[in-house]
């Protein structure tokens, strides 16, 4: 297992190598490590908000509803998404109420496609709880996933605004393509590493650009400014998801909220899978047909799947994929003014590539 201290300087490597697309001039405080706090304090009052907002549009005299929905709102996520809204409307000046539903809006796509994942996973553990398949069955975590998918669309109809459908409703619309893709290339690993980037371009990041995108919107900021913030929530997803795919192979079960190696158990062709496919010789590669696409895995396989990875660099350089979005995420903030919203929207940067480490 790649050590957290291992990681960190892997992480400052490859901050050196892409560096040609830093702001180096930038002043910032290393004197510490990235958090989400500078995030809180800026959306703090409206998260609040946000959050009775959603208690309430996840009501239902319908019992196992709130009931199984509540269990995965209240299963410990960091609500990244709706707060990226919220920090988004922050930079662009808005001054009104939406931003709160529509950042409401936001956790419930995210809710739902959560819901949907952990079925098709077949998924038992979820930031450390059962998931609400393995409470109450899949069944039903389909069907409140789609009462949570209506009530976003229901909160969208209410803003009112055609803009804001639109952003939204397509961000659902090529997530659920995202799914789609990925049960496609599933065990397969011949899957390229295009093929998997539009996966995650799709199922990840396409919420993250929409959730971005929604503040210039509703505060009436010129086009090149949602473009900027579409840019930003679109590369900082993928380099969350590409964080994520390493964390799988490299962290603690505590940090990483959930078993590693499920995405080794369930055959999930990621990017340190694809990295490792690639550059492995004959025997390497029938290995990786063998545990992925003919499910036949072994005592020690996931040991030896690691082995691999460190062998080939697949983690270090998916960690460098990481840093390079993460980058051009930084980049796409540069049109705006430097201020408390800009500053948290950078640190989360480095707080996606950095965090469990």
């Amino acid at each position: 297992m790649l050590a957290p201290e291992t990681l960190l300087i892997t992480i400052n490597r490859v901050r050196s190598r892409v560096a040609i697309i830093v702001n180096l001039d930038e002043e910032r405080d290393r004197s510490r490590r990235p958090s989400l706090e500078p995030l809180n304090a800026l959306v703090g009052a409206d998260l609040v908000e946000v959050n009775r907002l959603i208690l309430q549009h996840m009501q239902s005299p319908v019992a196992l509803i709130p009931q199984l929905a509540g269990h995965i709102v209240a299963s410990g996520g960091k609500r990244l998404r709706p707060m990226l809204t919220l920090a988004s409307a922050s930079l662009c000046g808005y001054r009104g109420t939406r931003h709160c539903a529509l950042a409401a809006c936001v956790e419930f796509i995210h809710t739902a496609t959560l819901l949907h994942d952990d079925v098709v996973d077949d998924s038992a553990l979820r930031r450390g709880r059962a998931t609400a398949n393995s409470v109450w069955g899949n069944k039903a975590s389909v069907l409140v996933g789609d009462y949570l998918f209506s009530r976003a669309f229901q909160i969208m109809v209410m803003d009112g605004s055609l803009r804001v459908l639109d952003i939204l409703s397509n961000a659902s619309a090529v997530m659920a393509e995202g799914e789609v893709l990925q049960l496609v290339t599933s065990n397969d690993a011949e899957t390229s590493e295009q093929t998997y980037l539009d996966v995650i371009r799709r199922k990840t990041a396409a919420l993250f650009a929409a959730a971005c995108r929604v503040g210039p919107v509703i505060a009436e900021r010129p086009r090149v400014e949602e473009e900027a913030l579409d840019s930003y929530g679109l590369n900082l997803g993928i380099a969350f998801q590409l964080v994520d795919d390493v964390l799988d192979y490299a962290a603690r079960e505590i940090e990483l909220g959930k078993t590693v190696g499920d995405d080794f158990r369930d055959g999930k062709i990621t990017l340190p899978v694809v990295l490792a496919f690639r550059r492995g010789d004959r025997e390497e590669r029938e290995f990786w047909r063998r545990t992925l696409e003919s499910q036949d895995r072994r005592d020690g396989d996931l040991d030896h799947a690691v082995g691999l990875m460190h062998k080939h660099g697949a983690l270090r350089d998916t960690v460098a994929r990481a840093a390079h979005y993460g980058a051009v995420a930084r980049d796409a903030l540069g049109i705006f003014p430097e201020g408390p919203a800009k500053s948290a929207l950078l640190e989360i940067v480095d707080f996606c590539i950095e965090r469990a480490y």
